[in-house]
C-alpha cells in the first residue's frame, strides 16, 4: 500500500506538471497522435482487405486452366475438358467465359462474365454490381444499359438486378451476362472458352494432378488458388508499403525530435528537477516522475492515434487512404469493411512508438537528478 501510496503521487504530481506545460505537451501529443494514426491506419486498412480477400478466394477454384499463345492468355478449345477429366482426382470441370470492357461512356473499365449456377440472366438482360449503375447515373432495376463496342454499334440490356454494396469488393465492376449474349457481343465463337476451371477432390494431391495436366497439356498454363492468394497478398503488402513509408517520414520527423530530447533537458525543466532534489526528492523519485510523464504523454498519444485510426478505417472507409489501397481506377467500391485487427502489428506499433519516446525521457533526467541540486539549478 505504501508503494502504491508512493506511485499515485508521482501520478498526481506528473498531471499536475503537465498541465503547467499544456502547450507544448498538446502539440507533442498531436505529433505523436498523427503518426501513430498514419501508421495504424495504414495497417488496419490492409488487414481488413486482406480478411476480405481471403474470404473471397474460398469460393476461387482449385485449378485454372489458361492457354497460352506468344505468352498471352487466349482462348481455350472445350476439348481440354474431357482431357482434364481424365486425370483422376479431379471433378466439376467446367469452361468459363469472361473478358473486360472499356465503356467510354464513363472511362470505367467492366469485368463481364458468364456466370456458373442459378444467376444466368435472361438473354437481353444483365445483373451489375453497384459501381456500374453509379457510373452510368441509373439507381434502378429495369433500366436500359446500352453497350458499344465498335462505332455504329449499339447494344441494349436491360438491368435484371443490382447487387448490393455489401459484396462491393467481388461485384463493384461486374457485369453478368448470358452466355448467348456474351458470344454475340465479342463475337466468341462457339467451342471455346476463356480459361477452365476444376475442383480436386484432395487438396494434397493438387501438385500431382498439375503435374499430370502439364505432360498431358504441354501449352497451357495451371493455376492455382494458391497461387492467386499469393499474388493478391503481395498486392496488398505493396501498397501498404506505400502509404507505410509515408508513415515512416512522419516517424523519422518524431525520431528527431526523441533524439533531441534525449540531448537534454530544457532551463526550466532543470530547474524543477534542482529544486525538487533540494527538498529532498530521491533520484529514483525524479526519475520515476519522468518515467510517469513519458509514460502518460506516449500512451496517450499512442490510444489517440490507434482509436482515431479504427475510426478512420471501419466507421468512415478510409477516405486518405482508399484510392491507394483499393486499386480501382475509376468504379471505386463502396462497401463496409469488417473490423479486423493484426494484434502483432499494432503491438509492434507500440514498441517502435512509446518505447522509444519514453527511454528517451531516461538518460537526461538521470543525469540532471545525479548531479548536484545547487549546480543544476544554477
Amino acid at each position: 500500500m505504501k508503494a502504491l501510496r508512493r506511485q499515485r503521487a508521482l501520478a498526481d504530481y506528473t498531471l499536475a506538471a503537465l498541465a503547467r506545460r499544456k502547450v507544448k505537451n498538446l502539440a507533442l501529443v498531436g505529433v505523436f497522435s498523427l503518426v501513430v494514426f498514419l501508421l495504424a491506419s495504414a495497417m488496419f486498412f490492409a488487414s481488413a482487405l486482406r480478411h476480405e480477400a481471403s474470404a473471397a478466394l474460398e469460393g476461387v477454384p482449385d485449378l485454372i486452366v489458361q492457354h497460352l499463345s506468344l505468352g498471352r492468355q487466349g482462348m481455350i478449345s472445350e476439348d481440354r475438358i474431357a482431357e482434364l477429366e481424365s486425370i483422376r482426382g479431379v471433378s466439376k470441370v467446367r469452361g468459363r467465359l469472361w473478358g473486360y470492357y472499356y465503356d467510354r461512356v464513363s472511362g470505367a473499365n467492366y469485368t463481364v462474365m458468364v456466370p456458373d449456377g442459378g444467376q444466368m440472366p435472361a438473354p437481353g438482360q444483365v445483373i451489375v454490381g453497384e459501381g456500374i449503375p453509379r457510373a452510368r447515373g441509373l439507381d434502378w432495376e429495369g433500366a436500359p444499359l446500352f453497350l458499344s463496342r465498335k462505332q455504329g454499334d449499339l447494344n441494349r440490356f436491360d438491368i435484371a438486378q443490382i447487387y448490393s454494396s455489401d459484396s462491393a469488393l467481388l461485384t463493384a465492376d461486374l457485369l453478368l451476362m448470358n452466355e448467348a449474349d456474351f458470344r454475340a457481343f465479342f463475337s466468341v465463337p462457339e467451342g471455346v472458352y476463356t480459361d477452365i476451371a476444376a475442383r480436386v477432390r484432395n487438396a494434397n494431391e493438387l501438385a500431382t494432378i498439375i503435374d499430370k495436366a502439364t505432360s498431358l497439356m504441354p501449352d497451357e498454363r495451371f493455376v492455382s488458388r494458391d497461387d492467386i492468394a499469393r499474388t493478391y497478398m503481395k498486392l496488398f503488402d505493396w501498397r501498404e508499403g506505400l502509404m507505410v513509408a509515408l508513415g515512416a517520414m512522419a516517424m523519422l520527423a518524431f525520431a528527431i525530435f526523441a533524439a533531441d530530447k534525449a540531448s537534454g533537458l530544457s532551463a526550466e525543466e532543470a530547474r524543477e528537477i534542482g529544486i525538487l532534489k533540494a527538498i529532498g526528492w530521491d533520484t529514483r523519485d525524479v526519475i520515476a516522475m519522468k518515467l510517469w510523464e513519458g509514460g502518460l504523454v506516449s500512451v496517450g498519444a499512442f490510444l489517440l492515434g490507434a482509436v482515431a485510426a479504427y475510426a478512420h478505417v471501419f466507421w468512415f472507409g478510409a477516405p486518405l487512404f482508399a484510392p491507394v489501397l483499393k486499386g480501382w481506377a475509376v468504379i471505386y467500391p463502396d462497401f463496409a469493411l469488417a473490423p479486423v485487427i493484426d494484434g502483432s502489428q499494432l503491438v509492434t506499433l507500440f514498441l517502435l512508438t512509446v518505447l522509444p519516446y519514453a527511454a528517451a525521457t531516461v538518460v537526461p533526467v538521470w543525469r540532471a537528478a545525479s548531479a548536484d541540486p545547487d549546480a543544476v539549478m544554477r
